[in-house]
Order: C-alpha cells, then sequence, then structure tokens
C-alpha cells in the first residue's frame, strides 16, 4: 500500500487507523464529516464531506491515486437508530453505496469495510461464527449488514476486491466519553469524571465481548494487505472473552444504578478462529488491565 483513503477517518477507530498508517509511511487521505468525531492528524490529507451527500464523481476523482479505503464511516449505535432510522439509513446504507461505486470508478484495487456484530441479534451460537444466522434487533445492525451485501455484490459484480470486518464492542484510545455516539464505557468515564452514578440499562448481567481498539486497526491493516482477493468475505472481529455491564463497572469503580429497560442481546461472544486462521490477527488487548491504566490516568477518586 503506498495511498489509501479512510472514509471516517477523524471518528474513534478511523483516528486510530490513520494514525498508526502514517507512523508506517504510508501517504493517507480522509473523507469525512467531522459529525461523530474531528480528530484531525497533521500528516493526513483531508475532504471534509458527507459520504450520503458528496457527489459521485467528486468522490471519484479523490479516490483515483487510492489503493484501499478503509470504509470506518457510519451513524453508529443501535437505540439512535431505533429513532430515526431514514437518516442513519442514508448514511450507513446509501453512503456505503456511494463510497463503493466511486472506489470502483476510481480503480480502487480493495475496500476494507467496518461492518458490525450486531448484525447476529440474539443468537444462542456461543462463541458465535460468521456462518451463524443474522438476526439484527436494529435498524443500525440492518443497515451494517446490508453494507456487507453491497461489498459482497461489488466484488462479484464489479471485480472490486471487498472484506467485512464484523467488530464486536470496540474499546480504547480516543473513544468517544459524550455525545449521541458514546458507548458504556465513554458515559461511564463522563459519569465518573462528574461524580454520578453509573447508570446501567436493564439489570447489567448482559454480557459484551470487548474488543481494543489497536487490535481492530491490525486486522484492518491484514485485511488490506492479504496478499489472496478477499472477495467480499466477513470476518469476526472480537476479542473471544466477554465481561457483564456489572463486571465493567466494577472495574471502573463507582456506584451502579438501574434505569432503562431496553431491547439488548443479553450476550455476545466472538468466535475469531476465522480471522486467526486467514487473515493471521490475533487479539492482544486485556480489558481489565487496560481499564485501571486508564482510570488511573483520568486520576478519578472515589
Amino acid at each position: 500500500m503506498k495511498t489509501v483513503a479512510v472514509i471516517g477517518g477523524a471518528g474513534f477507530i478511523g483516528y486510530n487507523l490513520v494514525s498508526e498508517l502514517i507512523a508506517q509511511d504510508i501517504k493517507v487521505k480522509v473523507v469525512d464529516d467531522l459529525s461523530t468525531g474531528n480528530r484531525i492528524h497533521e500528516f493526513a490529507d483531508y475532504l471534509i464531506k458527507d459520504i450520503s451527500e458528496i457527489g459521485n464523481e467528486e468522490l471519484t476523482e479523490y479516490l483515483k491515486d487510492v489503493d484501499v479505503v478503509f470504509l470506518t464511516a457510519a451513524l453508529a449505535r443501535v437505540q439512535p437508530s431505533i429513532k430515526d432510522p431514514q437518516r442513519y439509513n442514508k448514511v450507513n446504507v446509501d453512503g456505503t453505496l456511494n463510497v463503493l461505486l466511486a472506489c470502483h470508478k476510481a480503480g480502487v484495487k480493495r475496500v476494507v469495510y467496518s461492518a458490525s456484530s450486531s448484525c447476529y441479534g440474539e443468537t444462542n451460537i456461543f462463541p458465535t461464527p460468521e456462518t451463524a444466522p443474522t438476526n439484527s434487533l436494529s435498524p443500525y445492525g440492518l443497515q451494517k449488514y446490508i453494507g456487507e451485501q453491497y461489498c459482497k455484490m461489488f466484488s462479484e459484480v464489479y471485480g472490486l476486491d471487498t472484506v467485512s470486518l464484523r467488530y464486536f464492542n470496540v474499546y480504547g484510545e480516543y473513544m468517544n466519553t459524550s455525545g449521541a455516539y458514546c458507548l458504556a464505557m465513554g458515559i461511564f468515564t463522563n459519569q465518573l469524571m462528574e461524580g454520578k452514578p453509573l447508570t446501567i440499562t436493564n439489570d447489567g448481567n448482559q454480557r459484551r465481548d470487548f474488543t481494543y481498539v489497536k487490535d481492530v486497526v491490525q486486522a484492518n491493516i491484514l485485511a488490506a494487505t492479504h496478499p489472496e482477493p478477499l472477495k467480499g468475505e466477513s470476518f469476526n472481529i472480537g476479542n473471544g472473552k466477554n465481561y457483564s455491564i456489572n463486571e465493567v463497572a466494577d472495574m471502573m469503580g463507582g456506584e451502579k444504578q438501574y434505569g432503562e429497560k431496553r431491547l439488548e442481546p443479553f450476550q455476545t461472544l466472538a468466535d475469531n478462529s476465522k480471522a486467526r486462521k486467514i487473515l493471521g490477527w490475533e487479539p492482544k488487548g486485556d480489558l481489565p488491565t487496560w481499564l485501571k491504566s486508564y482510570v488511573e490516568e483520568l486520576n478519578i477518586t472515589q
């Protein structure tokens, strides 16, 4: 890879990816509207546009010298997508299609698509392999799966090589700690810093497979540089170990407070053997160790 583009490169995962690519002396171009993150890397080139609004010709022109595109842009989170499915569909489906079409026309060699484990919904297969049935419980989960299907179709019909990485609950440096796109750990962080109880949905016994962002970045790079065509294949990118939300709250410290009841899968747990075997990926992040260091760095005292 000599020149790549990170679509959504100012967000949480995207910025971590941009930083690592630049550290490897790879030229990076970024497309982002700065709506879910505004981290700008001084050594990257930026086109500040919404992928669902930008004209396809303009996007195609911007991608003409690009070898690999990492498509990390999305309106994330389940609950907001339930409240506003049309807006989420415009970005997560129409925007994805716009990017794929521009990549095909620009002659991009491969697209690495950020998919989501939410496509599995409430499964009863644990650890969950890529062959498990999809049963999305939200517009977001469905939209991200449609994006996977578009990637596979572009490989089959247009000859654009693609690969989809199904992330399981990503955490780590630069994660959001406020706003509509903030996940549980980010919410807890903000509440701890304000001296408030940690608000937990349902009973807190729901379990999640938490995956370190630097492991996700490594999965992206391995997928981008894989020597053989990947032809729209999907890979679970999860740690392979899960923790309850109560356990996460206890690791971070502070009083717990239970409130909102909502529809959500009780458990996520990745079977990551396919990514290990084919991509050579191996997750190294350890949630308890990282959280201990993270809380200490924030200088939060209980």
